[in-house]
């Protein structure tokens, strides 16, 4: 297995990264994730822009898309798999224990993982912390990740692969690694951005196919909806069939397996849309 490491291809066994980078040290780092099928990446533009607009939001220099897109053909060339994760994180590099920033440039690595097909539906809790829709990180897709690890572990104890927040005025925000849909008489809705939710690229593209609205949700809706479902770049489309201890339809609702519909053939017919 071959990785990016600032500037060309490594051995996992050899590649390091200075233990004194940004990234690991304070978390002062940016990522994406991109699913790739057959060594060809999904949405990788809007990808990229969206780590550039995390980048900028951290302070950190505007990432080299030239180079980042040459990076992901050369791994995905490197390590052909059927179904792969591709990770492109972006730090701010070798810097001093503290939160100041050193002077030696970002960190890029570009590195792919193999997963599978994601199941059709899927149970979820809700947790008791918020996401901070005033916070300085509101909105990007740092690898500040730790209060996500904290939470998805909890929902793994309850037999859910999600956990999902509210902000602190208390509506609806986003799972620790998706955004949430809710269908109310017939309707789709998600929340805004100005929810603090992560402005996802599997959200935008659901949002533009479907016709679905931008709704600020109390937390509760998820007690009362018709059905709930999931988006990210590695689950797509996915159904919610329990929402703490609610059970929905084992089988995504009529709104919620037309979506599916819509997106898999969309996604299918282009692969940068």
């Amino acid at each position: 297995m071959k990785i990016w490491l600032d500037g060309g291809l490594r051995d996992i066994a050899s590649a390091r990264v200075s233990v004194f980078d940004h990234g690991l040290t304070v978390g002062d780092g940016i990522f994406e994730t991109v699913k790739t099928a057959d060594g060809r990446p999904f949405a990788l533009t809007r990808h990229l822009d969206r780590l550039t607009r995390s980048a900028r939001g951290l302070g950190l220099p505007d990432p080299d898309h030239d180079e980042i897109r040459r990076a992901c053909a050369a791994v995905l060339e490197a390590n052909p798999l059927p179904l792969g994760r591709l990770r492109i994180t972006y730090t701010g590099g070798h810097g001093p224990l503290g939160s100041d920033r050193g002077e030696h440039g970002p960190t890029l690595v570009v590195a792919l993982g193999e997963t599978a097909r994601r199941p059709d539906s899927t149970a979820v809790i809700t947790v008791p912390w918020t996401r901070n829709e005033r916070g300085a990180l509101a909105g990007l897709k740092t690898t500040s990740y730790a209060e996500n690890v904290v939470a998805l572990a909890r929902a793994h104890q309850h037999g859910a692969s999600e956990a999902l927040f509210a902000n602190t005025v208390g509506h609806l925000c986003e799972g620790t690694g998706s955004n949430v849909f809710v269908v109310l008489d017939g309707e789709i809705h998600t929340p805004p951005l100005a929810s603090g939710c992560l402005a996802g690229i599997t959200r935008a593209l659901t949002v533009e196919w479907t016709g679905a609205r931008e709704s600020d949700l109390p937390l509760h809706v998820l007690e009362r909806a018709d059905e709930v479902f999931l988006t990210s770049s590695l689950r797509d489309v996915q159904a919610v069939h329990r929402v703490d201890d609610r059970e929905l339809p084992g089988t995504a609702g009529p709104v919620t397996a037309k979506a599916m519909r819509i997106f898999g053939e969309r996604s299918g017919a282009d692969l940068d849309p």
